[in-house]
């Protein structure tokens, strides 16, 4: 079976390296898969899969370049970077990575909570040009704190369980019920987790019905001095809104790991998917950067070593399922 894989990472490289595929042809490629990616006439007729990173925005002009292609397996939880009404008319078949490396995103989540509250950002900062003040480096033990989890799927749970033992209280809004919630947190209404939280937490997949479930009548129901985490998706979070409130002072600071990992480029661009690159939210992502107490990343809470080598597995095994008969973590 002839795969070509692209996106393919410097750290992903010992995994095969290190393994044998003997039932796969691979050719590899770093760069991302486009309209401008040259490919042989061969590959085009030949290519049975191919694999890709969210980098790579597979739209109907590229696929069906593609003449026999019938898995595409991407690295990502996200799909929206690939035309599934195309896939679906095709019958090409689109395999995903379920949710992953959950302990290492509460983790992640747990490290901006810290540089937030405890003012690291501004102390490198101005360590940095010798104005050293600690008056202005005054934070807060998390311990006296309530952080509201929006969404409690493993991230969430695991972040609660985390926030748990630091001694912080903890609360959750959850469309979905889990009896692990009441061992250490109290579930309670998304109106009443807005209104009591010191810390709001964002961990649910974006679907349609929660674009920017956090707007701005959101923000007015919040505790003044409230702190915003968000490693999920733009979507999920009006980010206009967001600056207005930072910039008044209702929001303490914000740990979003959220940004495009090819904003630098200036070119992300996913098929119906809102990036913080996009014409939409540039100007906005530019005055939010240069804000002292917001930390922006592009999108590493899972970046492990130990996520990396689960995430290639899967899309291994994905790939292997499919042809056998099996659908896991089949998208379409």
């Amino acid at each position: 079976m002839k795969v070509l894989f692209f996106d393919l990472r410097e750290s992903e490289k010992p995994f095969f390296e290190n393994k044998s595929f003997a039932d796969f042809e691979i050719t590899f490629f770093e760069e991302s898969l486009n309209k401008k990616t040259k490919l042989s006439d061969e590959q085009f007729w030949d290519t049975d899969v191919i694999s890709v990173y969210r980098s790579s925005i597979l739209t109907e002009e590229i696929l069906k370049k593609f003449k026999n292609l019938r898995i595409i397996a991407t690295r990502s939880f996200a799909f929206t970077h690939i035309d599934l009404d195309y896939c679906n008319k095709n019958r090409i078949a689109v395999l995903n990575i379920g949710q992953y490396c959950e302990r290492g995103v509460a983790e992640y989540a747990l490290g901006l909570i810290i540089s937030l509250t405890r003012q690291i950002r501004p102390a490198l900062n101005d360590i940095k040009y010798h104005r050293v003040n600690p008056k202005n480096y005054e934070g807060k033990m998390l311990d006296n704190l309530t952080i509201g989890i929006i969404g409690c799927g493993k991230v969430g749970i695991e972040l609660g369980k985390i926030a748990d033992f630091f001694g912080m209280k903890v609360l959750v809004s959850s469309y979905k019920e889990h009896p692990k919630f009441e061992r250490f947190c109290n579930v309670v209404s998304f109106e009443k987790l807005l209104h009591d939280s010191d810390i709001i937490a964002l961990h649910m997949p974006f679907e349609t019905e929660a674009y920017q479930i956090i707007g701005r009548s959101e923000f007015e129901h919040m505790k003044k001095g409230v702190y915003i985490i968000n490693t999920t998706s733009v979507e999920l979070i009006d980010i206009e809104a967001l600056y207005e409130n930072l910039k008044s002072g209702k929001v303490k600071g914000a740990g979003l790991d959220i940004l495009d990992s090819d904003y630098s480029k200036g070119k992300t661009k996913y098929l119906g998917h809102e990036t913080m690159s996009t014409k939409k939210n540039e100007k906005i992502t530019q005055k939010l950067l240069e804000l002292p107490n917001v930390l922006i990343t592009p999108h590493i809470a899972y970046n492990t070593k130990d996520s990396i080598e689960y995430v290639l597995e899967t899309t291994i095994n994905n790939i292997r399922d499919f042809i056998k008969g099996f659908y896991t973590n089949r998208v379409c």
